[in-house]
């Protein structure tokens, strides 16, 4: 880097967001630096928390009031002073679940330029009516298939599901979707009044009645006659078909206890209306390329640049206006043909991305906006890559720098880090124990610093996890397995031993881990139990915590109803629940901060002003242990909790479990909303390993390392290992290399990605994969072991 490009630098001077401990540092500018620690360090507190949130909150104060009012609130950060800040854009890894009418085509605006090209420059059918672009979105009411509001799937019953046992007769309950009690005996009556003999077994009955019974739409009234010790009066009762009754109360029903039971009886389907595209007719006649929308949506992106190259697809005569589009938008798809995502298409669901897609994908977006002079707050952008995926992506990264750009990345890969041009190092340890800038500076002066668990790993001075192969004690063969990529596939699952499954993305990992091995009767009757620890959040609301998902809330609440006063004043555990009424503020329901609507502005939230976030009504928080209330309980991490309820045997398991797997710097009662998917992953994990387990278990992981610091990695992995040693199977998909290398067995899936993925490329211990010739892992994964 020069001396001019480190002379413009960002200077922050008292940063205390978080735990943050009045950092002062200088940051230089143009340059890609990474943001290093362990988890829960500091780092994202300071590279968003603090140096994003300023360029944001100074972007928003610069625009008119009417303008703000339309942007996100923004808080001035816990800082001092910064200079030198440009304006920034954040790519952050999401949380919670993304729409199901989200796609790839929406995430990198592609399906906009492609919706206008059939708009402009499609063959439309002799006489059919000119569309405008948002005719060929199944988002809008111009566009969307009347059947199925644009889904592409439609929800329905089936016979198999309404009528389970065909042996039983009406009476004895053949159609289960029916309800039970009085309105299924009244619909019994009702039958019986129609001339349908309700004691005759259900596959006795014509086909014809069955039918409608099942599926009519009529509504006939029918007297129902007095009966003995059931209705003794006479009146008119209304038929109501199987399917009828599902989707009423599916549609009206403010049960969630009868809407889970009538979705039994429903499945998925796709609409044969729109054949699954969401669009309506008028829009899928139109072609371009001899292809409709539809067909080009669903095009891999390589062979959709290919069909829209100009000189290829674009008869001589074309405007000049569609030429431009086409080479547009083949210039974008190429930017993420370099990102190796050729496999992806731009109908693909964001709900199937993996985390590393869709940061590849808005990174994209973003080498394609054209802006310099501004500052990208990367979050883990190398998170679920394979290896040979993250190259590409440091070379778009490189071009984003040399368009005029600083890049401020929070990164644990290492082989990013040493790619970068400076590093800021934060710790020494989490949470309380961290907040420190280590080290400022280039990479490596780095391996100058004491107490750094960045340089000890960076430089080869940490303990590496060493342990003898296991042998597996057996094995289960799994022939003819078919879904998404994989097709007619053959794998050899060894039990009794830690399995790494690899490749690209888009190899087939997932897929065969989290779906066929999950799913398959034959995994299943092979082990005891099965347990899949996922990274979906572990609450959909801020209700949810980590405390009270992993029940060592329980045996807190239980602490203090043991408690002299609690006892005194006949206050039970549940007393000191946020969530019931005895207990919890009734300001904010427990909430701990209320809505705030503002006149011309948004609304937004604010801590209560009664119990000011505790959450607690003011008598419940009289009731102390060792001087602490039960919503100070809540506020501290899980380190100085296991310090402090040191003499509570269920409250320490639970915690030293959190421990063990690296979570000792998070909140006990922070809120499940705030947590990343690597996090909610590991509290999963930790509430398993604290159960007393029994038989052989298989435990399904996917990428549990990821966005995890190294020294992270080893606390997790020495985990995982005494699952095996306690009798257990663990198999994880995985692109850290410390990881597979500590392996016993690996399936290395490929070659590539998507249709070119899907086969088991490489098998056996990591020495014997890393010597494969066609394993694209093999030759990652050899310089790593070299290196051991």
């Amino acid at each position: 880097m020069t001396t001019d490009a480190i002379d413009q630098v960002v200077r922050v001077r008292g940063a205390s967001e978080h735990n943050l401990r009045n950092v002062d540092v200088d940051i230089p500018r143009n340059a890609m630096v990474a943001f290093t620690g362990v988890s829960g360090s500091g780092k994202s507190s300071l590279a968003f928390g603090t140096l994003y949130a300023e360029a944001q909150r100074r972007y928003s104060e610069s625009v008119a009031p009417y303008a703000r009012r339309l942007l996100q609130q923004v808080g001035a950060p816990h800082v001092q002073v910064i200079t030198g800040l440009p304006p920034a854009v954040a790519l952050q890894q999401r949380r919670g679940a993304p729409s199901s009418r989200s796609s790839v085509g929406t995430l990198t605006t592609l399906s906009n330029l492609l919706r206008i090209l059939y708009s402009r420059a499609g063959d439309y059918p002799a006489g059919a009516e000119h569309l405008a672009a948002e005719a060929f979105s199944p988002n809008t009411a111009a566009g969307a298939c009347p059947r199925c509001h644009g889904l592409g799937v439609v929800h329905d019953v089936t016979e198999e599901l309404l009528v389970p046992d065909p042996s039983l007769s009406i009476r004895e309950g053949a159609i289960a979707a029916w309800p039970g009690a009085w309105q299924g005996a009244n619909l019994r009556s009702i039958v019986t009044g129609l001339g349908i003999d309700v004691d005759l077994p259900w596959r006795r009955l014509s086909k014809r009645d069955r039918e409608w019974l099942l599926f009519t739409d009529e509504q006939p009234s029918v007297l129902i006659k007095p009966e003995r010790d059931r209705i003794d009066h006479g009146y008119h009762g209304k038929f109501w078909s199987a399917r009828k009754h599902v989707m009423h109360v599916l549609a009206d029903s403010a049960s969630e206890r009868m809407r889970e039971r009538a979705l039994r009886f429903v499945e998925d389907a796709r609409c044969e209306d729109c054949r699954g595209s969401g669009l309506r007719p008028e829009a899928l006649a139109v072609t371009f390329a001899g292809r409709s929308i539809a067909e080009a949506n669903s095009l891999p992106l390589a062979e959709l640049a290919d069909l829209l190259r100009p000189s290829a697809a674009l008869p001589e005569a074309t405007h000049e206006v569609e030429v431009r589009i086409c080479s547009d938008l083949v210039a974008r798809v190429e930017v993420l043909l370099d990102l190796g995502l050729g496999y992806l298409s731009l109908g693909r669901s964001s709900t199937t991305l993996s985390p590393g897609e869709a940061q590849r994908l808005r990174i994209a977006t973003q080498l394609r906006s054209g802006l310099f002079g501004v500052v990208y707050v990367l979050d883990e952008p190398s998170a679920g890559l394979h290896p040979a995926d993250a190259e590409p992506l440091l070379d778009v990264l490189d071009r984003l720098k040399a368009a005029g750009n600083s890049l401020f990345v929070v990164e644990h890969d290492l082989d990013v880090v040493r790619r970068a041009d400076w590093v800021v190092d934060i710790g020494p340890g989490a949470g309380a124990g961290g907040g420190q800038v280590l080290y400022s500076g280039p990479v490596a002066g780095l391996e100058e610093v004491a107490g750094s668990a960045t340089g000890d790993h960076l430089f080869g001075r940490a303990a590496r996890l060493e342990h003898e192969l296991r042998t597996p004690t057996d094995w289960l063969r799994l022939e003819g397995v078919s879904r998404h990529n994989l097709r007619d596939l053959t794998v050899e699952l060894p039990r009794g031993v830690l399995t790494a499954v690899t490749g690209v993305s888009g190899s087939g990992k997932s897929t065969l881990v989290s779906q066929v091995l999950a799913d398959d009767p034959r995994v299943h009757a092979a082990f005891d139990r099965l347990v899949v620890v996922d990274q979906r959040p572990i609450g959909r609301t801020p209700r949810s915590n980590l405390a009270t998902y992993t029940g060592m809330f329980d045996a807190v609440r239980r602490l203090y109803a043991s408690t002299e006063l609690a006892r005194a004043r006949g206050y039970g555990a549940g007393r000191f629940s946020f969530n019931t009424a005895p207990g919890r503020c009734e300001t904010c329901q427990g909430e701990g901060f209320v809505s705030v609507e503002l006149l011309f502005l948004p609304g937004t939230y604010a801590p209560c002003p009664t119990c000011h976030g505790a959450r607690y009504d003011a008598e419940t928080l009289e009731v102390t242990y060792r001087g602490r209330s039960v919503a100070q309980v809540l506020d501290l991490s899980v380190d100085d909790a296991a310090e402090f309820l040191a003499d509570v045997p269920a409250a320490v398991r639970s915690l030293e479990a959190l421990r063990d797997v690296g979570l000792g710097y998070l909140g006990l009662g922070q809120p499940a909303t705030e947590l990343s998917g690597g996090e909610a992953q590991r509290i999963k994990l930790a509430t398993e390993l604290q159960q007393v387990r029994r038989g052989h278990t298989l435990y399904l992981l996917d990428e549990p390392t990821s966005g995890l610091h190294p020294a992270d990695t080893t606390l997790l992995l020495r985990q995982l290992h005494r699952l095996v040693d306690a009798g257990s199977t663990v198999v994880l998909v995985e692109h850290d290399l410390d990881a597979v290398a500590t392996a016993d067995w690996v399936i290395d899936l490929g070659p590539g990605g998507g249709d070119t993925g899907g086969r088991v490329v490489a098998t056996g211990t990591p020495a014997e994969v890393a010597r494969s010739a066609s394993s694209a892992t093999a030759p990652y994964l050899a310089r790593r072991l070299a290196r051991a």
